[in-house]
Parts: C-alpha cells; structure tokens; sequence
C-alpha cells in the first residue's frame, strides 16, 4: 500500500502511539498518587457568573472528535510538522502532570437532576470524569494544540484552520458551561501548549522521533 493512500502515515504511528498512551497515564496515573492530598479549586469570581448551560455537553463531547481529526490532519502533513506537534504534546501532558501531582484541583460540580438527553449526557459525564485534574484543562489544551498545529498545515485551506479555531474556542468554552473547569483551567491549557511549542521550536526536540523511526526501519 502506497504512503500517500494511508489514513494515517507509518511515521506517525509511533509518536501518536506514545501521545495516547502518555495521556492515559498521565491523567489516570496521577490519580492515584493524588488522592490523598489536599485538593485545591481554582474558581475566581469570573466563574460565578458563568451559567451552567447542558447545551454545550454536546461540545464537550464532540471535543474527542475534534482531536482525533485535528491529530490526523496533522499527521498527514509531512513527518517533521507530526513530530514537532506530537513532540509539543507530549511535553505538555507532563507539564500537566507537574501541576496534577503539585497543585491537585478540584471543583464543585451542580447537581444535575432535570430529564432530557443533555441532562443524561451530563450526569454519564460526572459519573465518568472526577472532577479533579483540572488545571491545565486537558480538553482545552487538546483543542489549542490542533488548532496551533493546523497553523503550520500548507496542505489544508484557510477555512480548514478558522474551523478549528473556532473549535478550540467552543471547547474551552464547553468547559466551563459544563462546570467540568473553571475559568483559569483554560488559561493553563492554553498556556501548557504554547510553551510546549516554544520549547520544540527552541530545542528541535521533534528530531527525537525521527532518530527513533530510523531506528525501527533498520
């Protein structure tokens, strides 16, 4: 099968391999050394006039799509943008491990009693999500981190790169509409992908993928 003709290019199975697996370790991981501590939440008075809107529960979900194709895209670039952004990504997640470890926090979730699909959501979500590891927000800096990678896409059209802009946002803002994150969850999800980046950009460490492809093909 030709290169051109994969979903997922053979060179960004490995990158993409270690991106997921540290993602679980990470958040699940840290759980279990965190338990124990004193958890802290981060709400500022901004957060209290945020309404708790179950609409945006369709956003928060649809946020794993949003990575998946956004992570696709990416990776069908070319190998050196894949290894850049999943190099920023992996560097972010234990940048998030630093502050879950450091710096637990937590929130205090509404109780969510009304029927309907979106109250059903909700309600599946609380049960399965804890509300703790919260800052950095994960779902925000997923979200940021491809629409930063679309930034560097020669191969994909303007609209494409507005279109996750306007995602990232949206995530972010599901976020807190759903009182999974407060306001400043976000800003550290944010800035977690932004000093990945500078940090790969700076150092070139996106190479440490390639030497290990080279590595596996010998």
């Amino acid at each position: 099968m030709q290169e051109k003709k994969r979903i997922i290019p053979k060179y960004a199975y490995i990158p993409l391999l270690c991106a997921v697996l540290l993602n679980t370790i990470v958040y699940n991981g840290s759980k279990l050394i965190s338990n124990h501590l004193h958890h802290f939440d981060f709400s500022i008075i901004i957060d209290a006039y945020i309404p708790f809107c179950s609409l945006f529960i369709l956003i928060y979900i649809l946020a794993y799509l949003h990575w998946i194709i956004g992570y696709i895209i990416i990776s069908r670039e070319n190998s050196y943008t894949c290894y850049s952004i999943l190099s920023a990504e992996i560097i972010a997640k234990f940048i998030c491990l630093f502050f879950f470890l450091v710096l637990p926090t937590t929130i205090v979730r509404p109780e969510v009693s009304s029927d309907g699909i979106l109250s059903f959501f909700t309600r599946f979500i609380y049960a399965m999500d804890e509300p703790v590891n919260l800052f950095p927000s994960i779902h925000c800096l997923e979200s940021w981190m491809v629409f930063r990678g679309s930034i560097h896409l020669k191969k994909v059209s303007k609209s494409y790169k507005w279109v996750m802009f306007v995602c990232a946002v949206l995530v972010c803002m599901s976020t807190v509409f759903v009182k999974q994150h407060v306001f400043v969850d976000i800003i550290g999800g944010i800035l977690a992908v932004e000093i990945s980046l500078f940090i790969v950009h700076k150092w070139k460490i996106g190479i440490f993928f390639e030497k290990i492809n080279v590595k596996f093909k010998k």
